[in-house]
């Protein structure tokens, strides 16, 4: 099997459990595949203005129609010209070494950038739209690791606060089956093997955007003040879904 028939077929089995349809209100999410990342953009699940108080609408439109768009039309622009066909861009990014050296710096920040943004919409819902907090094993284990929430959003806000310049937050699950809280440069995922540190690698169950175009209209340089509205709209019953999922 060569590399792009290799690519194209693992995305079916690329992280696909973490990234299973969700229903919301008995809204089918059929836009979603089960099974990754497509390479075309999902359309939101909610307004622009939905997130508001907490994200203001005129950030999440540039964020979603310019800057989401960009990584998108960047990275097909880079698969077409070497006339690589995939499916889903999760299995792009888990293995960003094997490709041509040509491919690896444009997956990787734009790949990159296509994937975490589109796990990053699917994690947020508006406030009141779901449950406020964690419950069942995903609470158990969250508890077990981190003394509670409170104890797992004190130790992502501070590796938000820590990524230097532009980058992620991530709760993941990691191959020692834990839960682990990382952060990544610019569009790194903790999924990029071989790219990320392997005690750092896994499965994201969540995360959060601190590059400066995710707040800056509203909060400017105060990230803190973000990352603290930002939990109000974090969509835990997907995030419960994802640890269900990975430890089943």
């Amino acid at each position: 099997m060569n590399r792009r028939h290799f690519i194209a077929a693992s995305g079916a089995a690329a992280a696909g459990t973490v990234f299973a349809a969700d229903k919301e209100k008995g809204k089918e999410e059929a836009h979603i595949i089960p099974n990754g990342v497509p390479l075309t953009q999902e359309p939101l699940a909610f307004e622009y203005a939905a997130l508001e108080p907490h994200i203001d609408a005129k950030t999440m439109e540039i964020h979603y129609s310019k800057h989401h768009v960009a990584y998108i039309t960047n990275l097909t622009k880079a698969l077409d010209e070497a006339k690589l066909k995939v499916a889903n861009a999760v299995s792009l990014i888990q293995d960003i070494p094997s490709l041509p050296t040509s491919l690896q710096t444009v997956v990787r920040n734009n790949g990159g950038g296509h994937v975490n943004h589109t796990l990053f919409w699917r994690w947020m819902r508006p406030e009141g739209k779901g449950p406020k907090e964690p419950t069942g094993k995903f609470a158990e284990a969250i508890q077990s690791t981190f003394g509670g929430l409170d104890g797992l959003k004190k130790a992502m806000n501070e590796a938000a606060m820590k990524r230097f310049g532009s980058g992620w937050a991530w709760l993941v699950y990691n191959s020692d089956k834990k839960l682990v809280v990382t952060s990544t440069a610019n569009q790194d995922n903790p999924m990029m093997k071989g790219i990320v540190p392997d005690a750092e690698c896994g499965r994201p169950l969540f995360g959060v955007d601190v590059w400066e175009h995710a707040y800056y209209l509203k909060y400017q340089n105060k990230r803190q003040d973000y990352l603290t509205a930002w939990w109000s709209v974090v969509n835990w019953e997907r995030a419960e879904r994802n640890y269900a999922l990975v430890t089943s």
